[in-house]
């Protein structure tokens, strides 16, 4: 029996950087979750979740409103618990902390201290997968995305996006979890899984080491 696999991955990203397909393609790649035999279920977790208001497209743990804190603090809390009591299995998160702190930063102009929670995703073996694309490129992202978008208008401002990555970048590069830089401005998901992959094994970040 081989060493069991179970990274702990963060992606961030402004929108239409493809972090939820990559997301998914993580999930099922061999180095990462190992091979599989057959499809089973397994933790894939996203902050951009609009579980505060009973509508499509609210708000959630990223875009919630001043008076919501308490209760995204809270869920925060929560999250972290329960990834520190699963501790030795796979997780992969779409979207966390660093999406709140530049949401919250450029709409309310609250810039949260969230040491704590890097301190605890650090313990547990957590790493940022950072996903960034060239300026030029967000237009095909775009008609690409609203093929299947079931909510077109929230893509109508490319530049909002463009000045999102730059704070996001900025944010990222202070955190203390490990951070990989993937530049998806091709396009191509498998070519980043793979690299993601890659940095995954060269930095000793597939299996348990605490």
């Amino acid at each position: 029996m081989g060493k069991k696999l179970c990274p702990k991955i963060i992606l961030e990203g402004t929108r239409l950087t493809f972090k939820t397909e990559i997301a998914f393609e993580l999930n099922q790649h061999p180095r990462v979750v190992g091979p599989r035999k057959y499809r089973y279920h397994s933790p894939l977790i996203s902050g951009e979740w609009c579980a505060f208001t009973n509508y499509p497209w609210g708000r959630g743990l990223i875009n919630f409103e001043p008076g919501e804190e308490s209760l995204a603090m809270e869920t925060y809390d929560a999250w972290l618990r329960i990834l520190e009591l699963q501790k030795y299995y796979s997780w992969i998160i779409d979207r966390f902390h660093i999406s709140t702190k530049m949401y919250q930063l450029q709409t309310f102009n609250k810039d949260y201290n969230f040491d704590w929670i890097e301190e605890r995703l650090k313990k547990i073996g957590f790493c940022i997968v950072f996903l960034s694309r060239d300026a030029n490129s967000f237009a095909d992202a775009r008609s690409e995305r609203l093929k299947v978008s079931g909510n077109p208008v929230q893509y109508d401002n490319l530049e909002v996006f463009i000045r999102d990555q730059e704070v996001m970048k900025g944010m990222v590069r202070k955190s203390i979890l490990p951070v990989c830089e993937i530049d998806i401005s091709d396009n191509d998901i498998l070519r980043a899984t793979d690299d993601i992959a890659d940095w995954l094994e060269e930095n000793n970040l597939l299996f348990a080491n605490y």
